[in-house]
């Protein structure tokens, strides 16, 4: 075996052996989940939404603080008028009601929008997981098909040696060799970056694992359409669309209410200097509602209620058909995971082994065996695309409904 070859090869194998041989630096989807629940930074400040809308909450319901004033008239003192007053804001029309609908609504808003970005992170946890276990995968296939290489290239030198066969076929031999060597590098380089981002998402800036632990089968089984579209009013994003009709129609109360002025009620003392004579003060006043009667602002709430309805339904008919094209996704991809478990894999498999013997007793010639480790080469490449797709469709889903598990 030529020296780079065998100083791939044990490269290789202590990259397994580390990567395999410490409990507890190999990942488990659980672990990252619990993980990235814990430490995302994007999960971590979407919690103080929640706080934030509690204390707009509280603002909305507080009354208006009183005015305390004090005038003088006439600079002298001997004929000074003082007067000191006390004035309230007495709030008519329901505002202070509507000004807590409004703020509670957006406070249940605020639970939901967490609720759906945990649902995201998941998705994004599991799809860096899963890419991450591709990422391994392609690796070990590179080394199979790296060492399926350097196989041949052995048997083509022992026949050109044994003057079997023409060197041309060593040469072929050499070149499919550093092809693979070549793809050897980018599964590494893919394997560390993909590494990288499922770290990333579970809020670590570098990887503190050395492998992900293989999980049971490559996606779990999902709900039949029937079965998932009958709880699509229960995912948090067709919940919040519907909780941002109630927000317009809460908002159109309000500004209703805003239309009633309110009423300010002033009670005071004034205190004439001239006379030496004191009098009580009880004042009244309100605005007069003659051309402001805040029209223009119901206006636009009640077309941003009209807006939220119209985007609750497009929101409904945009998850009914990425829901069904994320389960026919997933059905053809599976499919085509299992043709490859089962029969492609095997069969491609076995002419590279029937080519290669078959080379070796000068039956076929070597490129009989090159095609045959391309098909299997290739067999392989379509098999981990048709895990891709088969992850992202259940991504997809679980984006829009959430933990599966509970279904």
């Amino acid at each position: 075996m030529p020296t780079g070859a065998r100083t791939l090869l044990c490269s290789l194998v202590l990259f397994l052996a580390t990567a395999q041989g410490v409990g507890a630096q190999t990942l488990t989807l659980d672990s990252a989940l619990q993980t990235a629940f814990a430490n995302n930074p994007d999960l971590a400040a979407a919690r103080w939404e929640i706080g934030i809308a509690e204390g707009a909450r509280q603002q909305a319901g507080l009354i208006p603080n009183p005015v305390a004033s004090w005038d003088a008239e006439d600079t002298r003192r001997s004929t000074r008028t003082t007067s000191v007053k006390l004035s309230q804001t007495l709030e008519l029309g329901g505002k202070r009601g509507a000004r807590i609908d409004v703020a509670t609504r957006a406070q249940d808003a605020a639970a939901l929008t967490l609720e759906q970005r945990r649902n995201g992170l998941r998705a994004d946890v599991i799809e860096g997981y899963y890419g991450a276990l591709r990422a391994q995968e392609r690796l070990d296939l590179a080394q199979r098909s790296l060492a399926l290489a350097e196989r041949g290239l052995v048997v083509a030198n022992g026949r050109v040696t044994a003057g079997k066969s023409s060197p041309v076929e060593a040469t072929r031999a050499q070149v499919q060799l550093s092809e693979i060597r070549l793809e050897f590098n980018r599964a590494q380089m893919g394997l560390t970056d993909a590494y990288r981002r499922l770290a990333a998402s579970t809020g670590s800036a570098a990887t503190d694992f050395q492998a992900v632990a293989t999980q049971g089968p490559a996606t779990p089984p999902l709900p039949s359409a029937a079965h998932l579209l009958a709880r699509l009013e229960q995912t948090a994003e067709l919940r919040l669309a519907e909780l941002q009709i109630l927000q317009g129609e809460a908002s159109i109360g309000l500004e209703k209410a805003q239309r009633i002025p309110d009423l300010d009620v002033s009670i005071g003392s004034q205190y004439d200097a001239s006379a030496r004579e004191r009098v009580n003060l009880v004042g009244v006043s309100m605005p007069i509602p003659l051309f402001n009667r805040n029209q223009g602002n119901v206006l636009a709430a009640t077309r941003r209620a009209d807006q939220a309805r119209d985007q609750r339904n497009a929101a409904e008919l945009r998850l009914r058909t990425e829901t069904r094209q994320a389960l026919d996704q997933w059905q053809t991809a599976n499919t085509e995971v299992r043709a490859f478990n089962q029969q492609i894999l095997p069969a491609a498999q076995s002419a590279v082994d029937a080519a290669t013997r078959g080379f070796e007793m000068g039956k076929f010639n070597f490129l009989d065996v090159l095609d045959a480790q391309r098909t299997l080469i290739a067999a392989r490449t379509q098999y981990l695309t048709a895990t891709a797709q088969a992850t992202e469709a259940w991504v997809r889903i679980e984006r829009i409904y959430g933990d599966l598990a509970r279904f």
